[in-house]
C-alpha cells in the first residue's frame, strides 16, 4: 500500500506559511497603493498628477517583481 501523502504536495512548515501569506499580503498592499495613487484625483497630498502617477506605476512595478520572487519559490 502507499502512503496516501506521497502524491500531496510539499507540506510548508507554519513559519514558511507565516512568511508566504505576509508575503502576499504586501504584494496587495503594493499593487493596491499604487492603483490608489494613480486614479484617486482628489488626492489628500499636493503632488503633480505626473509624479502621482509615475510614483503608482513604481509601485505596481515592485508589487510585480515582489510576486514573481515569491512564485518562482
Amino acid at each position: 500500500m502507499r502512503d496516501s501523502n506521497q502524491n500531496s504536495p510539499i507540506k510548508k512548515s507554519p513559519q514558511e506559511r507565516f512568511l508566504f501569506i505576509i508575503g502576499v499580503l504586501f504584494f496587495l498592499v503594493y499593487l493596491v497603493l499604487g492603483l490608489i495613487l494613480i486614479f484617486w484625483t482628489t488626492f489628500p497630498i499636493n503632488m503633480e498628477p505626473r509624479y502621482r502617477i509615475a510614483l503608482g506605476v513604481v509601485l505596481i512595478v515592485y508589487a510585480g517583481i515582489r510576486f514573481m520572487r515569491y512564485y518562482k519559490n
